[in-house]
């Protein structure tokens, strides 16, 4: 039985998929590969079936990762069956998606990206959007992406034997 992830973003085509992209990679490193599955999705849904944003995926493959297999998706009311954690990246994103909670028990399910990362704290816990940006945005992303990763990766076996309880 594998744990699922989903990382939430506006579009799905910056943010949470070069965070899905680190999770994989991550989860591999990690031995977790076999046990995590990871999707990704935008609360908007105009970029539906959208590769990632050129600028997010160039600094990808400027860092070793393959951004090539993506595809924008629109995160639905299912995506709380579908899904054992589900980490939004802005308090937008989170409210959003928190709308869409079919009931309140499940809106535990829906946590912020940064809440693992060791350098977040109480007012700065947003990924934050590097759209209108240059590169420098999105390279300030996915540092923040691979350092909040690597500690959800350490968290993970934990947070998976919970589940399972």
């Amino acid at each position: 039985m594998s744990y699922r992830v989903a990382l939430v973003c506006l579009g799905n085509i910056c943010r949470s998929p070069m965070a899905h992209v680190v999770l994989e990679d991550r989860l591999v490193r990690a031995g977790l590969d076999d046990r995590v599955q990871v999707a990704s999705s935008g609360t908007g849904g105009w970029h539906a079936g959208d590769g990632m944003d050129r600028r997010a995926a160039a600094v990808l493959r400027d860092a070793g990762y393959d951004p090539s297999r993506h595809r924008a998706r629109t995160f639905t009311i299912d995506w709380y069956a579908e899904n054992d954690l589900l980490l939004a990246m802005d308090h937008t994103n989170r409210a959003d998606m928190l709308a869409l909670a079919p009931t309140v028990p499940q809106m535990s399910q829906v946590r912020m990206f940064r809440e693992f990362d060791p350098e977040a704290s109480g007012d700065d816990d947003e990924v934050p959007d590097p759209w209108y940006g240059g590169s420098d945005g999105f390279r300030d992303v996915l540092a923040m992406i691979e350092r909040t990763t690597d500690r959800l990766v350490s968290l993970l076996p934990e947070m998976m034997d919970s589940a399972r309880r």
